[in-house]
């Protein structure tokens, strides 16, 4: 069988290897527009904070290694057309400019994600910047070393860590929201806030409820922005608005979400029995509403390349879902999410509530402890827990997996009450804080539900 896959960076590294195990007489043929395979986003801030000193440390997989294992690699190669009746592929050598026709019995869509420009006058000035793949964070960070003042357009997980990056690497910076808080997808307004006053206390000039119309030379080469608030000078900018699914060559040959996002089954498989898709092309299974939704996620695109490998040539695997957690580290600070916030808990129509826990991590006798905040998302009916996020100078990233599984398995507040977890005086207090956020739940609703 000729399995061809479109893409190579989490999802279709993830689905290669998965063929190359379980099916090793398979002829595999890989299409990247790319000269890298596998860079994983997050490489950028880090770099540029100095946290990552070599940006190729990023990527890791190597394309040689595969060539090595047999897998046919066509780098920097374009997918012009794809034919899903005829089951042929059209794509054009980037260095080359040669056309190349191929065939294939089964395909795997990995092309991704694209960055959503926004129409901004002026956006295609040099001095305007993506920062999403790795060519783009050499580009970015060769330009930072000679500016100063530095703009960030959206506040979203790219923005927030971007901006960090940028502080730390001694540029000013200026992070721009469209919306009235940062990190609207995965956090409610309270916990919002509090990132907000810890980029602010860090030195990030931060700007919600604001549009952006134009972007202008000055004579000084400054860059002049244009906004509903007044006029930011600054010496360039960096867009990180968010991301549309990239899914074109599919257009009218399989179904596809309004967003476009590509429709897949349990086994990743799209309504063409011979295409599977991974990753930010797709949606996934959001368990919390038991719907699909459009999360581009890094462990997303692992877990369905993953699964798209797996089931290729034999369909055996069916995908649990997801919770959508996250997490970051904030200037030493630990920010995780999992699940519904409350205000999409409550356009979900679900009937839901919060609940707030703050406390140290660990007994005060102890010589060091610190402060966890947690806002527990669930529903009053049922009382299933709906989400949870996270902060503290503490790892909690962890925690947010273990309320990821809770959620997973439909737990409620009164579950999670008493949640076996481990107590030593190193780690938490007999009840863990993950307990005590639930017991705050069940308070909030008089009582424990009756077991019997």
């Amino acid at each position: 069988m000729k399995i061809s896959i479109i893409g190579c960076t989490n999802a279709g590294f993830a689905a290669i290897k998965q063929i190359l195990k379980y099916y090793p007489q398979a002829e595999i043929t890989v299409y990247e527009r790319h000269s890298e395979i596998s860079y994983l986003a997050c490489g950028t801030y880090l770099h540029l904070g100095g946290t990552v000193k070599n940006l190729d440390d990023v990527l890791y997989a190597d394309p040689e290694d595969l060539i090595k294992q047999g897998v046919k690699m066509c780098m920097q190669y374009d997918v012009i057309r794809i034919d899903a009746a005829k089951h042929t592929i059209l794509a054009q050598d980037l260095n080359t400019k040669k056309m190349v026709n191929d065939t294939y019995d089964k395909l795997i869509m990995a092309t991704g994600s694209i960055t959503a420009i926004p129409a901004i006058t002026g956006v295609e000035n040099p001095k305007v910047m993506l920062c999403k793949t790795c060519d783009q964070a050499y580009k970015l960070y060769a330009a930072a070393q000679n500016t100063q003042h530095i703009a960030i357009i959206g506040g979203g997980y790219a923005g927030v860590e971007l901006a960090e990056g940028f502080v730390k690497s001694g540029h000013q910076v200026t992070l721009f929201q469209r919306g009235n808080q940062l990190l609207d997808e995965y956090m409610g307004p309270n916990m919002a806030q509090k990132v907000q006053d810890l980029l602010i206390q860090n030195g990030v000039d931060v700007q919600t409820n604001i549009e952006v119309t134009r972007f202008n030379d000055l004579p000084n080469e400054e860059l002049q922005i244009t906004t509903n608030k007044g006029d930011f000078n600054v010496d360039m900018v960096a867009i990180c608005p968010g991301v549309i699914p990239q899914s074109d060559l599919l257009n009218g040959q399989v179904k596809l979400a309004e967003n476009g996002a590509i429709i897949t089954d349990p086994y990743m498989g799209t309504s063409d029995p011979d295409i599977f898709a991974a990753g930010d092309a797709t949606e996934v299974n959001f368990n919390p509403t038991l719907k699909s939704t459009y999360v581009p996620l890094a462990s997303h695109a692992v877990r369905q390349g993953t699964l798209a490998g797996i089931n290729v040539l034999d369909r055996r695997l069916k995908t649990i879902g997801t919770q959508a957690t996250t997490g970051m580290l904030l200037f030493g600070t630990t920010v995780a999410s999992t699940g519904l916030t409350l205000a999409k808990a409550k356009k979900a129509h679900f009937e839901a509530k919060s609940a707030f826990y703050q406390g140290n991590y660990r007994p005060d006798f102890m010589p060091t402890t610190a402060k966890i905040t947690i806002e527990l998302i669930y529903d009053k009916n049922s009382r299933k827990v709906l989400g949870a996020q996270l902060m503290s100078d503490h790892e909690v990233a962890q925690s947010a997996n273990t309320l990821s599984v809770v959620i997973q398995n439909g737990n409620t507040i009164d579950e999670l009450a008493f949640l076996d977890m481990l107590f030593s005086p190193n780690f938490d207090e007999p009840f863990n804080y993950l307990n005590l956020v639930a017991q705050v739940a069940v308070d909030q609703e008089n009582g424990y539900w009756r077991s019997n």
